[in-house]
């Protein structure tokens, strides 16, 4: 215990006893709150908002110790069980530990180094079909951009960083966050966001288990179903000359709200009238009118001349 600061010689007694960071990693949760009020952990499994969570562990529950130690192990046996392995040996033996395991082991005891134990709410672990997100109370000691660079270390507790590296989980030299956007990276998935709050201070790593070209897609099909429904706008108002939203929505099969956005949009569309009675028509249909309307003129006055 005293070679990873779990435990020091108090200067009054002279005895040994657990220091501030043995506590929190190996001792109860009950105990913990005496010196630390404010301590929680909470994991969450949220796969819908139907359903406010399937699994969830938190630290106060009584079911558990409470204490940093279990609950890294036990989150992070949740978190990579839907993670898929791919099939590799080495050595006649199979590698069940793949980059993304080590870049998630790095994430979840990062954020529980950088944990400000004093600050509210606590840490909060929320596990999605298709993200997991890590907040921690305590604003980012140097800087978000910093953070994500890497290269300097500055931990919030020096001596939680050094009982997690003694089991070989975290980075010495703050290339831990460089290396897991490199993961992601390779990978193909969305970048990783890093977010910074204030009053009261929360730092969160948002990880999307998202493919880049799935995104791409998903918006490319988006633009060209837009793009079918304003050819199918223009041809309805070609043949109606006019109509209101509601009848539009009807045609599209959309709602109201999505066809103002629509037509919001067209540059060749034009809105007559108030909001309860409003129309639309196409502007190359008025332009059209009005061209009529003033050839009407010309040939009445040329007629009037004339005779």
């Amino acid at each position: 215990m005293l070679k990873f600061k779990g435990a020091g010689i108090s200067k009054d007694d002279k005895r040994l006893h657990p220091t501030a960071a043995g506590m929190l990693m190996f001792g109860n949760e009950y105990d913990i709150v005496r010196y630390f009020p404010e301590y929680f952990l909470d994991y969450r499994e949220n796969p819908d908002m139907v359903i406010r969570w399937t699994d969830r562990l938190q630290s106060s529950s009584g079911e558990w110790s409470g204490n940093l130690f279990d609950f890294y192990f036990r989150v992070y046996n949740k978190i990579i069980k839907d993670i898929k392995v791919p099939f590799k040996m080495e050595g006649g033996f199979r590698v069940d530990d793949i980059p993304v395991h080590r870049a998630l082991r790095e994430a979840l005891a990062n954020c529980i180094i950088n944990t400000d134990f004093y600050g509210k709410f606590g840490v909060t672990i929320i596990k999605e079909d298709d993200k997991l997100t890590l907040e921690n109370p305590g604003y980012i000691r140097l800087g978000k951009e910093q953070m994500r660079r890497g290269g300097k270390s500055d931990p919030r507790n020096k001596s939680l960083m050094k009982m997690f590296n003694l089991i070989d989980i975290g980075e010495h030299a703050g290339s831990g966050v460089p290396n897991i956007f490199n993961v992601w990276e390779d990978e193909g998935w969305e970048e990783p966001v890093i977010e910074e709050s204030f009053d009261p201070d929360r730092t969160s790593l948002i990880l999307k288990f998202v493919k880049k070209q799935a995104i791409k897609t998903s918006g490319k099909k988006q633009a060209n179903k837009t793009d079918e429904n304003m050819e199918k706008i223009r041809q309805y108002l070609q043949e109606q000359d006019a109509a209101k939203t509601r009848d539009i929505a009807e045609l599209l099969g959309l709602s109201v709200a999505r066809t103002r956005v629509i037509l919001s949009e067209m540059d060749d569309i034009e809105a007559l009238g108030t909001n309860r009675n409003r129309i639309y028509r196409l502007k190359d249909y008025i332009t059209a009118s009005m061209t009529a309307m003033n050839q009407t003129c010309i040939l009445n006055i040329k007629n009037r001349e004339r005779s």
